[in-house]
């Protein structure tokens, strides 16, 4: 299962796409709405989440968290206990992080990114830590995949398919949807 966060202010599409492409591949995606389930983006798109961020279960069944990016989407999801608490579960049991645009802060100011390759939104990567910054659409690093904006999703997405099911199932994805 994957958790995708989504908080008040949160980019739409660095959220969105990563659900539509991995629902696509039959992946049990929740959206989950920090402080309830009605969430808006930044742009005032309103989105109702499967969940609010009280009904999480961190357990065997969690794959990945995905973290969107977004002002002030990115700070509310930094200050939400719950996020912190997935965040925890997912380094203390290898599983996947995958943080878009801004929302690598969350991990850098944790020190989660230091030694290992990371990519932000420009502008962000001081708040990355130690790490090497590269200059790349969507960077994986081990258990953390990071992006640098909305203009990367789809390619975050692809990426995020390669690290839960295969490189193939990646490029197939890629040709359904015209990429």
């Amino acid at each position: 299962m994957i958790y995708v966060f989504l908080a008040n202010g949160f980019e739409e599409v660095e959220a969105l796409t990563p659900v539509d492409m991995l629902r696509r591949c039959e992946l049990k995606v929740v959206t989950v709405g920090i402080g309830g389930q009605a969430v808006m983006g930044s742009h005032s798109i309103p989105v109702l989440a499967d969940i609010s961020d009280s009904e999480i279960v961190l357990d065997d069944n969690v794959d990945m968290i995905v973290l969107p990016g977004g002002m002030p989407g990115t700070l509310n999801l930094e200050k939400n206990s719950n996020v912190q608490k997935a965040i925890d579960f997912c380094i203390e049991n290898n599983k996947y992080i995958a943080a878009i645009c801004a929302a690598p802060s969350i991990l850098g100011h944790r020190g989660l990114l230091d030694g290992k390759e990371a990519i932000c939104y420009t502008g962000f990567e001081v708040q990355l830590g130690n790490a090497i910054i590269k200059d790349k659409p969507v960077c994986s690093d081990g258990n953390i995949i990071t992006s640098r904006g909305a203009g990367t999703a789809l390619e975050f997405s692809f990426e995020l398919v390669k690290v839960l099911i295969s490189e193939e199932r990646s490029e197939i994805l890629k040709k359904v949807v015209l990429y």
